[in-house]
């Protein structure tokens, strides 16, 4: 709501009700902003434009201002004319400006020459530089940001690349050495059947390979419980005087232990015998004890 001239600003602050009353008086009417009637007289003040141009302007040569006036390049004739300016058309405005600039570098050109001041730089010229040492070196650190970021992608995309190449390399190390152990595991189970006499498939891989198949060879030799039981039982043949002492068997010493063996009668060990304190009762005590239990 907009409040008329008539209803003062000081009274924003009334109750709703003097509001409504104001609106019915006609004091409030709708809308944010006052509407102004537009001023349609322009001021054209030329003897205070020319004032302020002489209080602004400078007897200095024309080497200091290098000022020139000059209209548009006759040389594009054929695509922009005098006559027919369109504002509104992007490209004559921007041709037009192209022209006014040739003209004028066309015209300062041969003045600068005419007072012999050089329009080239030489070669050897060293320019100040517009921007600081603070910008150019704030440029310098985000080139070799840029510069150290790009080693960092080309080293993660070599290594990507290694880790590629490695993975390759393993899995055909793996597979290899899964084809060498089927083979073996082949040849291993010919020679139990007895289609091979003899494991000369372990030596066909030199080097640390060797040691390798030597250790799997143990492996294949059959555990100490069953030596024992090959030596008790036999396998299979004769086992009459199978434990009889023989010349070999009684100069062989490899299984006597002297701690055992070699015992003093009468000295303990020191350790307390454990009597029949563990022992376990006779039949009848067993029975009477369940019975009691019942």
């Amino acid at each position: 709501m907009e409040l008329d001239e008539s209803f003062s600003e000081g009274d924003s602050g009334d109750s709703d009700e003097e509001l409504q009353e104001a609106f019915a008086a006609g004091k409030l009417r709708p809308g944010l902003n006052l509407e102004l009637p537009a001023s349609s007289e322009t001021v054209n003040n030329v003897a205070g434009l020319k004032q302020t141009l002489a209080t602004i302007k400078k007897t200095l040569p024309w080497v200091e201002r290098l000022d020139v006036t000059s209209k548009p390049a006759t040389t594009h004739k054929d695509l922009i004319s005098q006559s027919e300016t369109d504002v509104h058309d992007d490209f004559k405005r921007e041709l037009r400006f192209y022209c006014q600039a040739q003209a004028t570098v066309l015209e300062a050109i041969p003045r600068l020459h005419s007072m012999s001041i050089p329009t080239k730089r030489p070669e050897d010229f060293f320019a100040q530089m517009a921007k600081s040492d603070d910008h150019m070196k704030r440029v310098r650190e985000k080139l070799v940001e840029k510069q150290t970021a790009l080693e960092r992608s080309e080293k993660a995309k070599k290594l990507r690349e290694l880790r590629k190449y490695g993975k390759k390399v393993q899995i055909e190390v793996i597979q290899k050495r899964q084809k060498e152990k089927k083979e073996m595991l082949d040849a291993v189970k010919k020679y139990r059947k007895g289609q091979k006499d003899k494991l000369d498939f372990l030596n066909d891989l030199p080097g640390e390979k060797n040691n390798q198949n030597k250790k799997n060879a143990d492996k294949l030799r059959p555990n100490k419980k069953r030596e024992f039981k090959n030596k008790k039982f036999g396998f299979g043949g004769q086992k009459k005087r199978s434990k009889m002492n023989t010349k070999g068997s009684a100069s062989d010493m490899s299984e006597f232990n002297p701690r055992i063996n070699q015992k003093k009668p009468g000295k303990s060990t020191g350790k307390p015998k454990p009597g029949n304190k563990n022992k376990r009762p006779g039949k009848a005590r067993r029975q009477k004890a369940k019975s009691k239990r019942k």
